[in-house]
């Protein structure tokens, strides 16, 4: 049985922190070649593996010495049928790369946990098709399409699985039923547009609702991420009982829109310290956000400001 899945220490009410922008780390830091934004592709070499466990093990470092919990994401977004397919990934390749995923992060756990730091594995799903784009899919056409990724994770020691990056409701239905028929704790994150509002105009508290609806509340918990907290702060109000469901967010630094990043060939990476602060102000005004990282364009700096402007 996986050490956490039946019993998520970051349902408790402590900060617990997570990684920042994987991919644009690697693709503008490093000048790793990550085709299609994959960065899965980095586990089939002894190259790519230590590159990934290098960039873990900055965000055990910090989380080590804050004295936080760590969620630790795998580098599995793009690892589903329809990008594989672009990469040259059948269902059992994926099947393979998702469940080594999973024993890489094992690894890194044992070498890094303490009982000040709790580190929570987290198999992660990316949505069928651009996270900047609406979706098509029905929640049943969903639900068939992720339970592959889900059965792989489900296999192994992961302590949940987290989609990342969703704007569509009938797809984030179809991820939470998946996961709850496989026995596998899931959160789901939703992206939102400069406006605070999902890419097809519907606001955050109606996704968040009409998911626990359809679902009966099968998500563990609700994430934001991909957007900057200037976006997506006008979403939130403390005294709605939706807000008891989201938990965190992983925030963009840049402030710019997705139509603008998605056209950029150069990274925004923000301010560090301006990010950490806003974060803070979120911890504050919003206590249940117990879950703080960074997205596109952040990395162990902007994280590392976070735990320092959140004490």
């Amino acid at each position: 049985m996986a050490k956490y899945r039946a019993d998520l220490p970051q349902l408790e009410p402590a900060l617990f922190i997570s990684d920042g922008g994987l991919e644009t780390t690697l693709i503008f830091h490093e000048g790793v070649d990550l085709p299609h934004f994959a960065s899965f592709v980095l586990l089939d070499s002894e190259e790519g593996r230590t590159r990934l466990r290098d960039y873990y093990e900055r965000y055990l470092a910090i989380a080590r010495r804050h004295g936080l919990g760590l969620i630790l994401d795998t580098p599995t977004w793009r690892a589903n049928r329809d990008w594989g397919a672009k990469l040259g990934y059948g269902a059992e390749d994926l099947k393979r790369i998702n469940t080594f995923s999973i024993m890489l992060l094992e690894e890194l756990r044992e070498a890094w946990e303490t009982t000040e730091t709790p580190i929570v594995i987290a198999g992660v799903m990316g949505p069928r098709g651009d996270g900047y784009a609406a979706g098509r899919m029905s929640a049943k056409e969903a639900e068939d399409y992720h339970a592959p990724q889900i059965a792989a994770f489900a296999e192994t020691e992961a302590d949940m699985v987290a989609s990342y990056t969703l704007n569509d409701v009938e797809e984030a239905i179809g991820v939470a039923r998946a996961a709850r028929a496989l026995g596998m704790p899931c959160s789901i994150s939703f992206t939102v547009e400069t406006d605070g509002k999902l890419i097809g105009g519907l606001s955050l508290r109606d996704a968040i609702e009409a998911v626990d609806r359809e679902t009966q509340t099968a998500p563990a918990y609700y994430m934001i991420n991909c957007a900057h907290p200037t976006h997506f702060e006008q979403a939130l109000s403390a005294d709605e009982p939706w807000m008891k469901r989201l938990f965190g967010a992983k925030a963009n630094a840049s402030t710019k829109s997705h139509a603008e990043l998605d056209r950029s060939d150069t990274l925004d990476s923000g301010d560090p310290l301006d990010l950490g602060r806003r974060c803070s102000k979120l911890r504050q005004h919003y206590p249940g956000l117990r879950i703080l990282g960074g997205c596109c364009g952040t990395d162990d700096r902007h994280v590392a400001a976070i735990c320092e402007a959140c004490g």
